[in-house]
């Protein structure tokens, strides 16, 4: 009870075809899957970036100083 079949499912899939046509569902899902290409590599290099930054931090540069007493007159 509650649960969706197969026959269901290619109703409403026989439907969507017959609302939309075949030429326009191609084009959303091309337009669908180069978003989510775009998605997925804005977010790749998103994590390179906060990589690089924390690499950064780590090897950051040090400066070495020794102190010298100076003598006054």
């Amino acid at each position: 009870m509650g649960g969706i079949g197969i026959w269901q499912l290619l109703i409403i899939l026989l439907i969507v075809v017959m609302l939309f046509g075949t030429k326009k569902l191609k084009n959303l899902g091309s337009d669908l899957g180069g978003a989510l290409k775009g998605f997925k590599t804005a977010v790749k290099d998103d994590d390179e970036d906060s990589a690089e930054e924390k690499s950064e931090e780590v090897s950051g540069e040090t400066i070495d100083s020794t102190a010298e007493k100076v003598e006054t007159k």
